[in-house]
């Protein structure tokens, strides 16, 4: 079942002031949330595997063309090839060989995943302005100064949503290994299952209403 659902948020600037408010009207699934999210989270898993693990069988093993012995008399068991999966140096009975392991998920199915798992971690969300022409250099310690403004915690994982990339707070957020730092259009399940905390720019929250609301 979907429903609609309003979400109201303070927008803070960089120095931590509640500036104005902004909602983010979302349809979610209420009753098979769980199921759905856990759905699209296997999905993105599985569709990250390469897939190249391979083996050889007996006809790919090099060698093997003559047979070892005659067939009877030898008082040997009866062989025809020293590469047969029996023997040492021969080919892999039933092994893997490259294959995709991407699992089929509707589209409109894996955006409700997406809306309804933001619901879920709206408590966690922190709406700010200003954050991609705040920073005319790259700087580290201005980042952390500014987590320290909007009362966030370093050690807790972080995740940034801006519109579009930008390269100095790219820059300034790339050596810290707790904060990462995605564009509107390239928001996935497993970025957010994974955040702790997520900041989400003023409009990034436009683009994300814009783009997955169906």
């Amino acid at each position: 079942m979907v429903t609609k659902v309003k979400l109201e948020y303070s927008v803070h600037d960089p120095e931590g002031n509640n500036q104005d408010k902004i909602s983010l009207n979302l349809k979610i699934a209420t009753d098979t949330s769980s199921y759905l999210v856990h759905r699209a989270m296997v999905k993105q898993l599985a569709d990250r595997r390469q897939g190249t693990a391979s083996t050889k069988t007996r006809s790919e093993v090099r060698g093997g063309g003559k047979k070892p012995w005659k067939q009877k008399g030898s008082g040997r068991a009866r062989a025809g090839s020293s590469r047969s999966p029996l023997w040492k140096g021969g080919g892999v009975s039933f092994g893997p060989k490259p294959r995709s392991y991407a699992k089929k998920m509707n589209r409109k199915e894996w955006r409700l995943a997406l809306r309804t798992l933001l619901h879920n971690k709206s408590s966690r969300i922190k709406v700010v302005e200003k954050l991609e022409t705040y920073f005319n250099s790259p700087s580290s310690k201005q980042f952390i100064g500014l987590l320290d403004q909007w009362q966030l915690i370093l050690p807790r994982k972080i995740l940034i949503i801006t519109e579009m990339r930008n390269e100095n707070l790219y820059l300034s957020i790339r050596n810290i290994p707790q904060v990462k730092l995605i564009n509107a259009e390239n928001l996935n399940i497993l970025d957010v299952l994974n955040a702790d905390d997520l900041i989400i720019t003023k409009n990034a929250v436009k683009k994300i209403e814009e783009v997955f609301n169906d």
